[in-house]
C-alpha cells in the first residue's frame, strides 16, 4: 500500500489527483489538505510514503513548507507538481530536498510513473528538465544572482516581475505591505538593482515569470 497525502488549496484538483493515483496504482490510500498548517499536522499525526506538493498555497509559500518537511521528516519523499515552468522553480526545489518536479500539465501516466519512482527511493524528473540540467553542468556557469535569494524573497520576486503591486502581493500571501515593502528592499539590495521598474526587467530577462 502507497500513502499519499495530496497537498493543493484547490479541491477539484486534489480530487483528480485521487482518481488519477488510486486508477492508476494498485494499491493507494490518499490523504488531504490544502494550507501549510494542515501539511504539518498531517505530516506529524500520521505516517506518508509520499506528499505530493503544490508551491502555491495561502500563507507559506510550498517552498517554505518542503523545508519544513525536510527538518520534520528528512526520508519523506516530496513530489513538487506545479503551474510553474520548470525553468523557474525546479532547479531550487530540487536543491532544496524535493525529489521530484512535474508541471500540472503533466500527463496521469507521466504522474503515476513519477510516482512509482520517487516512492521507491528515486528522483524524477522529466526529459526536458534533465536535458536542461545537464546543459548546466556542461556550461559550468556561474549561478544567476536570484540563486542567492530566499525562497520568499525569489517568490515575491516573481510576483513582482509579473506587475503585481505590493498591496496586492500583500493580500495574495496573506502578509502585511510592510513586510511586503520590506522585502522588496532587501531584493533590490541583493540584486543590486534600486528600483522596481529594474525588478520587473531582471525576472523578464531570466524567465522568471509567465
Amino acid at each position: 500500500m502507497i500513502r499519499v497525502l495530496l497537498v493543493d488549496d484547490h479541491p477539484i484538483l486534489r480530487r483528480g489527483l485521487r482518481e488519477i493515483l488510486v486508477s492508476g496504482l494498485e494499491s493507494v490510500v490518499c490523504g488531504e489538505a490544502e494550507n501549510s498548517q494542515e501539511v504539518l499536522e498531517q505530516v506529524q499525526s500520521n505516517a506518508w510514503d509520499l506528499v505530493i506538493l503544490d508551491i502555491n498555497l495561502p500563507g507559506r509559500s510550498g517552498l517554505e513548507v518542503l523545508g519544513d518537511l525536510r527538518r520534520l521528516r528528512p526520508k519523506l519523499p516530496v513530489l513538487v507538481l506545479s503551474m510553474h515552468a520548470e525553468d523557474q522553480y525546479a532547479r531550487r526545489l530540487l536543491k532544496a530536498g524535493a525529489c521530484g518536479y512535474l508541471r500540472k500539465e503533466t500527463a496521469p501516466e507521466e504522474l503515476i510513473a513519477a510516482v512509482r519512482k520517487v516512492v521507491t527511493g528515486g528522483r524524477y524528473v522529466s526529459p526536458t528538465l534533465a536535458e536542461k540540467l545537464v546543459l548546466d553542468l556542461d556550461a559550468d556557469a556561474e549561478a544567476p544572482t536570484h540563486e542567492r535569494l530566499s525562497d520568499r524573497e525569489f517568490e515575491i520576486l516573481r510576483l513582482i516581475g509579473s506587475g503585481k503591486q505590493v498591496s496586492q502581493i500583500a493580500e495574495e500571501l496573506h502578509l502585511s505591505v510592510t513586510t511586503i515593502s520590506t522585502y522588496r528592499a532587501r531584493i533590490l539590495e541583493k540584486l543590486n538593482l534600486s528600483t522596481t521598474a529594474e525588478l520587473v526587467r531582471y525576472a523578464v530577462r531570466n524567465n522568471l515569470v509567465e
